[in-house]
């Protein structure tokens, strides 16, 4: 992550990427005709219009079936940004104290030594909760019926550090945060999610990921192996050990919808999105994170810019929102290890949006 953040400044700063003619199209034609991708969609709007999007490659190659602005795909992580504005509904709602033992949520879960850890410390990434163990373990097949039974895989095992003492992203922390959502609510983390943000935005395209289960316009998943060479066929992993982290598909035409209800208050007031803008993730890291948003603006205005990278099996993608300029740029591939490819054009997109509003 903290390569991203150094990759994005260095375009926000010398915008090197944008230049004459080179179009959202362009861009996404040449990294499919290089084989860098299979498919890919990307977009920008300002202040809720749409001004410029494109589509290239393949939902499904060997069906050759294009890929479309309303193609089902894998957002990864940016569904983070989603669990986090879900706890501040519930924060706002006084369901959920962000700084009270997690244990007031979910009382089985184990207790620390010293510090407690607390929802802050789980949407900051300072929970001392580890990652995947292996790879074997991120594209694993295993299914949990339940997000309690997905905490099973990991809640034993020993903190990286005292939790609030540093910085260190974990898939695995969201899982909890969507566990305390289920305890709070009484609801399931899916119907939570369904009625209060994908609804609320008018996201009709977007949902829960579900092992083996197809769906209609669906993007069937590609894999570049070490990030090098071509997009191929790769299998599906089982996401239900991280729902809450990144668990969701959506569609180009979805994700512009989410970036605009955030930029416009739809999900939490302003002063909560504000607390969420700040930097939450310790003085001393490089990658300023919030609560569910990375801040990719220099100091002392790291809020000024927020979005958030994904990348799982058959998946990379990235979303930039900047609310005083009311604009969200989006870019969405079927295809994993594809950064190197997906990350430059997302910086494009993002300079492309800023001087669009600022004429």
């Amino acid at each position: 992550m903290k390569k991203v953040f150094l990759l994005v400044t260095l375009f926000i700063v010398f915008n090197s990427i944008a230049q004459k003619n080179n179009t959202v199209q362009t861009q996404l034609d040449k990294i499919v005709s290089d084989k860098m991708v299979m498919g890919v969609v990307a977009g920008y709007s300002i202040e809720g219009k749409t001004v410029e999007q494109g589509v290239a490659g393949y939902a499904d190659k060997d069906a050759n079936k294009k890929i479309e602005t309303n193609t089902k795909i894998r957002m990864g992580s940016i569904a983070k940004t989603m669990t986090a504005l879900a706890i501040m509904q519930l924060v706002e709602q006084g369901k959920i104290d962000l700084d009270v033992p997690i244990q007031t949520y979910i009382p089985d879960y184990p207790k620390q030594k010293k510090t407690q850890i607390t929802t802050r410390h789980l949407l900051s990434h300072t929970s001392g909760i580890s990652g995947y163990k292996d790879g074997k373990e991120s594209n694993t097949t295993t299914e949990y019926a339940t997000l309690n039974d997905a905490l099973s895989l990991f809640k034993n095992r020993d903190l990286l550090f005292e939790p609030g003492s540093q910085y260190s992203y974990t898939t695995y922390g969201y899982t909890v945060l969507g566990a305390i959502m289920e305890s709070v609510t009484e609801n399931t983390f899916e119907a939570y999610m369904r009625e209060n943000i994908f609804k609320k935005a008018g996201m009709t395209n977007t949902g829960v990921v579900k092992f083996e289960v197809e769906l209609e316009n669906q993007s069937k998943l590609y894999h570049r192996n070490n990030g090098k060479g071509k997009a191929k066929p790769t299998k599906e992993n089982n996401l239900s050990n991280r729902l809450p982290a990144g668990g969701f598909y959506t569609t180009l035409t979805d994700m512009l919808k989410f970036g605009n209800a955030v930029i416009n208050n739809v999900f939490v007031k302003e002063e909560t999105l504000t607390l969420m803008r700040q930097h939450h993730s310790l003085e001393k890291e490089n990658n300023a994170y919030g609560f569910g948003w990375f801040l990719y603006n220099p100091k002392p205005n790291e809020g000024a810019i927020i979005g958030h990278p994904g990348a799982q099996s058959g998946c990379t993608s990235f979303l930039f929102i900047v609310p005083e300029k009311k604009a969200v740029s989006v870019i969405l591939s079927n295809t994993s290890r594809a950064q190197s490819s997906i990350d430059p054009i997302a910086s494009s997109l993002l300079q492309s949006s800023l001087a669009k509003a600022s004429n």
